[in-house]
């Protein structure tokens, strides 16, 4: 590619050399010289948009980092982000799990506590009535020892007898609790009356008493029941006392287990709350995270390939500048410029026969018309391209010497291309800082109006919450009314219902009565008449048996059997209406139990979910407090940012392109002064 370069070049100088020999008594610079300024001006130019290229790169590059590094960062942050929402999911999940596990353990002990106390129950039932039976037996037999004591102890010396007296004793014998001995030793005593218990003559001398033995035989029975009843009493106080102790106990864990339970299913629901906002956190995350990824595959390829492209450009930039820059080295060496000097000028005077002398002359000639020239065109390019610059240089160069306003004209181009570089480098800096400002503008914008939606719909959501709540809570107060009326109107139902069924029964019964009378009557009556045999001439009277009103009595006994089987029917319908009415109404209180349980349910869910909303949305209105600042404080620097990199009036590319056009007039000035473009 060097060599072709420079052997164009070197033909192209070859050509212009011969092209500019006619031209050599007009004009102090030579083709040669010509072509190396063309090469120069080549050279320049190659250079400044390199350095444009390079400008412009930076900036790109620049923007390529930037916005690598930070999607890195929110993809390193999503990611981590997500491990943390997949271990708060699972631990919901686990938390949940652990939950359920612990009511149903909370919800068996309470079934099993309740049977025990059923079966306490039961059982201590079963002891006091024992109790009560065994008290009274020995109660029974205390008194039943007392009072034969005391007659015995009466008639324990001679005095008249008393038989009445001896019966108490005798009594001893029907209790079950007197041992079979004791009851012997009574008999045997008794039966040693002098006349037993037949005697009852009131004036009867007394016996001489033998019963001091059998009287200490029924005081130490008597001192032994006494001390066992005492202990039955005793036994029954602390079996009563274990079983009050027992339900309570057995009461106060049922009623912890509910605590428990009741604690744990709301800490449940709360699992499950914390469970589902997480999830949908995660989904989020990784739509959030996925996009990404997307946009940094995308922008690391096409930076990447911007970059090989500049690399490649800048490579070949740089191997032109060098062919260029060779070729000037060729052509400003003797074997061309020296002897272009050497030859060139006395073939210019021979073939045109004009003097050294002349030339002189013309140049100074051309250079006054060169001015004149350039003062034209610098005015008409101010004018076309609406700068100050050019027409102020228009101005200096009319007036200034040739020489100045050569100079000043390169000293303008020099700035002007220092006031380009210095303009890529601070557009490179805006570019940055817009692009940054930009991102931190939109993604505070979002985050503003995500959060303003979420606490627009947190709102909406405990708006409708408390409407569901009061809805419920009417609908529940409306269930309890109609099962109060429900119940009111079966009791009167079933009431009235029973004294149906009874009157019906009644009624039927009593029609049973009279038609058995009836029909037990008719048949008895067609009975006894049927074989009752007419006198022989007997005056005229009956020619028929009797058998009683049977064909008027028919209809009454039919109506009978209808009316009867009216109230059977009447029984068997209220019956039945009962049955049905009853059936209807346990389905009813049934279902309004369980239709109530879900509602109540349905409250303290909806209840403790507005709670957690309204905590939420106060967490949410501090966010959107934040955020809205650090919002405003993006605003503020963006206004900070426009005067220097927006609002400029003229874009970054117009400018430059204005530019380029001032510089690209101010060299073609040049060129007119010294004389390229004169005819």
């Amino acid at each position: 590619m060097v060599r072709s370069s420079l052997s164009l070049l070197l033909l192209l100088g070859g050509a212009l050399a011969r092209a500019s020999a006619a031209d050599s008594a007009r004009s102090a610079v030579t083709p040669v010289q010509k072509v190396v300024q063309l090469m120069e001006g080549m050279m320049a130019k190659g250079k400044e948009e390199k350095h444009d290229e390079q400008v412009q790169f930076a900036a790109y590059k620049q923007f390529c980092d930037d916005n690598i590094a930070e999607k890195q960062r929110a993809i390193k942050e999503a990611n981590e982000k997500l491990e943390v929402l997949s271990a708060d999911i699972e631990l919901h999940t686990t938390d949940a799990a652990k939950m359920q596990k612990e009511i149903a353990e909370h919800e068996e002990d309470i079934t099993v506590w309740a049977g025990d106390q059923k079966a306490a129950t039961k059982v201590r039932e079963i002891e006091k009535a024992d109790y009560d039976t065994m008290h009274a037996d020995y109660s029974e037999s205390i008194d039943a020892l007392e009072r034969a004591v005391d007659v015995l102890k009466q008639q324990d010396y001679d005095r008249k007898q008393d038989p009445e007296s001896l019966m108490q004793v005798a009594s001893l014998k029907g209790l079950d609790l007197i041992p079979e001995s004791t009851k012997r030793m009574v008999d045997a005593f008794l039966q040693d009356e002098p006349e037993g218990l037949a005697v009852r003559a009131p004036e009867a001398d007394a016996y001489e008493a033998k019963s001091g033995g059998v009287v200490k035989m029924l005081e130490d029975l008597l001192d032994k029941f006494v001390a066992e009843r005492t202990t039955l009493e005793k036994e029954e106080m602390n079996a009563k006392h274990a079983y009050e102790m027992l339900m309570q106990d057995l009461t106060a864990q049922v009623t912890q287990a509910t605590a428990d339970k009741d604690e744990k299913s709301e800490a449940k629901a709360k699992a499950m709350q914390s469970k589902a906002t997480a999830e949908g956190d995660f989904k989020d995350t990784v739509a959030t995270r996925d996009a990404d990824e997307a946009y940094l595959g995308d922008l690391s390829a096409t930076c990447e390939q911007k970059a090989s492209d500049f690399e490649s450009r800048q490579a070949l930039r740089a191997e032109e500048l060098e062919a260029i820059n060779k070729a000037i080295e060729i052509i400003s060496g003797s074997a061309v410029k020296g002897n272009a000097e050497t030859y060139l000028p006395s073939l210019a005077q021979r073939s045109k026969g004009r003097a050294t002398a002349l030339v002189s002359v013309f140049m100074g000639r051309s250079q006054r018309g060169a001015q004149a020239r350039v003062v034209e065109y610098l005015q008409k390019r101010s004018h076309e391209l609406s700068s100050p610059i050019l027409l102020s240089l228009a101005t200096r160069v009319s007036s200034d010497p040739f020489e100045q306003v050569k100079k000043m004209i390169k000293d303008l181009v020099v700035r002007l291309m220092e006031e380009a570089n210095e303009e890529a480098e601070h557009k490179g800096w805006c570019d940055k800082e817009l692009a940054t400002n930009e991102h931190t503008r939109k993604e505070k914008t979002d985050s503003v109006e995500t959060l303003r939606a979420e606490i627009d719909e947190l709102t909406s959501s405990i708006a409708k919450l408390t409407e569901d709540v009061a809805e419920l809570s009417k609908e529940v107060a409306e269930l309890d009314e109609a099962v109060s009326k429900a119940t009111s109107f079966r009791e009167d139902e079933k009431a009235k219902n029973t004294q149906t069924i009874q009157d019906a029964m009644a009624a039927q019964s009593a029609v049973a009565q009279a038609l058995t009378v009836l029909k037990d009557f008719y048949a008895k009556a067609s009975e006894a008449t049927a074989f009752v045999q007419q006198q022989p001439e007997a005056p005229e009277i009956f020619d028929k048996p009797y058998r009683g009103m049977g064909g008027e009595s028919g209809g009454v006994v039919g109506m009978l059997e209808v009316i009867e089987s009216d109230f059977a029917r009447l029984e068997t319908d209220t019956k039945s209406s009962e049955v049905t009415a009853q059936t209807e109404y346990d389905a009813f209180m049934s279902d309004s139990k369980v239709d109530k349980a879900s509602k109540t349910k349905d409250i303290e869910h909806k209840t403790a979910k507005k709670q957690d909303e309204s905590e939420a949305i106060v967490t949410k209105k501090e966010d959107l407090e934040g955020t809205e600042k650090e919002l405003d404080a993006a605003l503020d620097y963006f206004d900070k940012l426009k005067p220097s990199c927006v609002d400029a009036g003229v874009s970054q590319e117009d400018r430059g392109a204005r530019r380029k056009e001032e510089i690209e007039s101010l060299q073609e000035a040049l060129r007119i002064l010294n004389g390229e473009d004169l005819p």
